[in-house]
């Protein structure tokens, strides 16, 4: 087996080589000899030796051309990219294209980049708009005095099933749920049609699954529910005072001081969050995007540009997905107007790990699921399902990369101090 390499830039490698179809062929018979002798270590489908053999044969084509390069593979990026696969008649030609890290100057004054901001500051009617609220949510639910029919802002105790096709779905149904219409916590049209409903009364209520819904089963289907209105339940909020605050706080020292101090930290953390979603996230990634420069991996851009483009179709109509299927031109128009995009976000990450290593900040499985869970939980979803999602579309690495980069610009801000 000979390979050649063609040193790209700093960073990119193209190897180019052909194997003989008897190294292929050898390989082969040495899996089937190997399937018949451990059946249970090898696919032992039809073509499972084939299989195995040709992904043998590929990591040896690759672990010479990285030998050949006097690549260190503890610097390797990604996956390699096969860009050409040609049989011939006595061979098989391979062209694959790998990158490897590339060499990102830290010490570079990244925080003359950090935009200037003024720490909010709570203002009283805030602070107790927001306490009679914990009051109201701190409150036991207990069903109205006199039985009526369901109006916005009601809290419905509700039984429903939901069915997809006819069939009910997983975590469609509940028993004596605790809804707040209006509240948008569910699928959208859902709660508007639970207005009027009188105690007792069964109602089937159709809606759609948003086309963006966690559940690949469930987004862009239409499904039937079947609701039945047991009885409005109401919250009647305490007046707040110092046992109050000692109940919530579970200090017997608290008073509705230290209570509104800790919602007072509250409020600034929220107000804190929009700014710098708003303003000051958006200045940091355009300050480190124009402050350093180094070669992008080809292979991962590449790999970001088709991740990009399955988001893209994700949604797309059976006649959307057949014209770019039928038009090589047309959806390879579609990869180049996502090229620039997927470098921006190649770079942007790059420059995150490399900061976030240097200052020793980095995010755990733990709080991924934890920040999913609180999403799932918000936009009322199950967050089982959600993080389920996640993991099965690969998407797990770049929830912490987010998760990552959010606890790097907040540090770097000052906001943990």
């Amino acid at each position: 087996m000979q390979v050649t390499v063609e040193k790209i830039d700093d960073i990119n490698y193209v190897l180019r080589g052909s194997v003989d179809n008897k190294v292929i062929e050898d390989k082969v018979e040495e899996f089937k000899k190997s399937a018949e002798q451990n059946p249970d270590h090898i696919d032992t489908a039809p073509d499972g030796s084939e299989q195995a053999a040709a992904g043998a044969v590929f990591d040896a084509f690759i672990a010479a051309g990285i030998k050949e390069a006097k690549i260190d593979v503890n610097t390797l990026l990604g996956q390699p990219a096969l860009r050409k696969y040609e049989q011939k008649e006595d061979s098989v030609f391979f062209e694959v294209e790998l990158s490897v890290s590339p060499e990102i100057n830290t010490d570079v004054d990244y925080m003359a980049i950090m935009p200037k901001y003024t720490k909010p500051v709570p203002n009283p009617e805030d602070v107790e708009k927001k306490l009679l609220e914990f009051a109201s949510q701190q409150a036991p639910f207990t069903p109205v005095a006199t039985p009526k029919s369901i109006e916005n802002g009601d809290v419905a105790v509700i039984d429903f099933t939901g069915y997809v096709d006819g069939v009910p779905f997983e975590g469609g149904s509940a028993q004596k749920y605790k809804l707040k219409v209006g509240s948008q916590s569910f699928i959208p049209g859902f709660e508007e049609q639970l207005i009027g409903m009188e105690y007792g009364e069964e109602r089937d209520i159709t809606v759609t699954f948003p086309s963006d819904y966690s559940s690949d089963d469930l987004a862009g289907k239409e499904s039937k529910f079947e609701v039945k209105l047991h009885e409005i339940h109401e919250q009647k909020a305490p007046t707040p005072d110092d046992a109050f605050a000692q109940r919530i706080l579970g200090e017997s020292d608290a008073t509705l001081d230290t209570l509104k101090e800790k919602l007072g930290d509250q409020v600034i953390s929220e107000e804190l969050s929009a700014i710098y979603v708003r303003d000051l996230k958006p200045k940091i990634v355009e300050g480190l995007l124009g402050l350093f420069d180094f070669t992008l991996p080809n292979n991962i851009v590449e790999q970001e540009i088709d991740a990009k483009v399955r988001e893209k179709t994700r949604h797309f109509s059976e006649e959307e997905h057949k014209s770019y299927m039928e038009d090589k031109d047309k959806f390879v128009a579609l990869r180049e107007s996502l090229r620039e995009e997927a470098k921006a976000t190649i770079k942007r990450a790059l420059i995150v790990e490399a900061i976030a290593k240097k200052e020793k900040v980095d995010v755990d499985e733990n709080e991924v699921v934890s920040a999913l869970t609180y999403q799932a939980m918000m936009a009322g979803q199950d967050a089982n399902e959600l993080v389920k999602y996640y993991r099965d579309n690969n998407l797990m690495t770049s929830a912490k990369m987010g998760l990552t980069e959010d606890k790097l610009f907040g540090q770097l801000l000052g906001f943990h101090k």
